[in-house]
């Protein structure tokens, strides 16, 4: 072999090996780039039935340490399609700062460009993100910081952001103002305080204000909330219903506790049958929330809802 030629394949060797180190130190570090590469290989989710979009709020995964890309594998094992996402691991991920008090300034400041790398990352594994939930909304919070909130769930793709239903109207006014400027919805979320009436001073603030309903929390409060209700309920706010949380929990006066699907009072059947007879484009979140058995996590419980709700519409 000549000198020359001799040369050419020591620095293609060299070249080769260089770059097979490079590929195996980014998958062991876990670089998103690399990562996501790496990840498509497996089946794509599809958690679409007849209609019906079931979807998974990140939430449910919280027994399980997770960064973003950790927490899409997640999603995907479980089956799920769709997302509610809580912000911490995408903030994270986006570069939050740790001392709490540099928060705000960031959010304020920050580039929409790694929000946007979460989308791409999501959407690659099959996955779409309908809403986003940072902690980002409270009364508390500037409105700059609200404004970064609904500017990072469009970039991540998401039509609504969702807080929990301000006891002060006044914020859910501010709230609805400036989700009307960037036309993004806030999806109110309630607890046992949830009645047929609970949302309308927001309701009629903005139609940028929506609902983000939680079938059982509505069950669990009791007394005049009953599962004819709450049916009633949805047919009546539907068009401002931009998504669900599901879960099963019983009645105040059985105990409200959170409870494996199917054995509690919420009507998760039909529930999803109704979203799927009325053609009713809301998305229907798992939310995890009773214990998860010994043996078992957080991905196998959510394929377990998965499934249960995927036999409730007759997939």
């Amino acid at each position: 072999m000549s000198v020359n030629k001799n040369n050419a394949y020591n620095a293609s060797r060299r070249s080769f090996l260089l770059k097979g180190s490079m590929a195996s130190a980014g998958l062991l570090i876990g670089g998103s780039a690399a990562w996501s590469k790496s990840f498509l290989f497996g089946k794509v989710p599809d958690s679409k039935f007849f209609g019906v979009q079931i979807g998974v709020i990140t939430y449910s995964y919280r027994s399980m340490p997770h960064n973003v890309e950790q927490l899409l594998q997640y999603i995907v094992d479980s089956g799920i399609s769709a997302v509610e996402l809580m912000g911490e691991s995408v903030e994270d991920y986006a570069g939050k700062p740790a001392d709490k008090s540099q928060v705000a300034e960031w959010r304020s400041s920050v580039s929409m460009d790694k929000f946007k790398e979460v989308r791409k990352m999501f959407k690659k594994a099959g996955v779409s993100i309908y809403a986003f939930k940072p902690s980002a909304l409270g009364t508390n919070n500037t409105d700059a910081e609200i404004e970064y909130a609904l500017k990072a769930a469009k970039a991540l793709g998401a039509n609504s952001v969702t807080v929990e239903l301000p006891r002060d109207p006044a914020h859910s006014q501010r709230l609805g103002t400036l989700a009307a400027k960037h036309k993004v919805y806030i999806g109110y979320h309630a607890h046992t305080q949830a009645t047929d009436t609970a949302w309308d001073e927001a309701l009629g603030q903005s139609p940028y204000n929506s609902m983000n309903l939680d079938c059982g929390h509505y069950i669990a409060a009791g007394g005049n909330n009953t599962k004819e209700t709450l049916l009633a309920l949805i047919q009546a706010k539907h068009d401002r219903i931009t998504s669900m949380h599901i879960k099963d929990r019983k009645t105040k006066e059985n105990g409200a506790d959170n409870l494996p699907w199917g054995q509690g009072d919420t009507p998760l059947k039909e529930i999803l049958t109704l979203l799927k007879e009325k053609k009713y484009d809301i998305p229907a979140s798992i939310e995890l929330e009773y214990d998860i058995p010994g043996g078992s996590d957080a991905v196998k419980e959510t394929k377990k809802c998965l499934a249960y709700a995927k036999e409730a519409l007759g997939a």
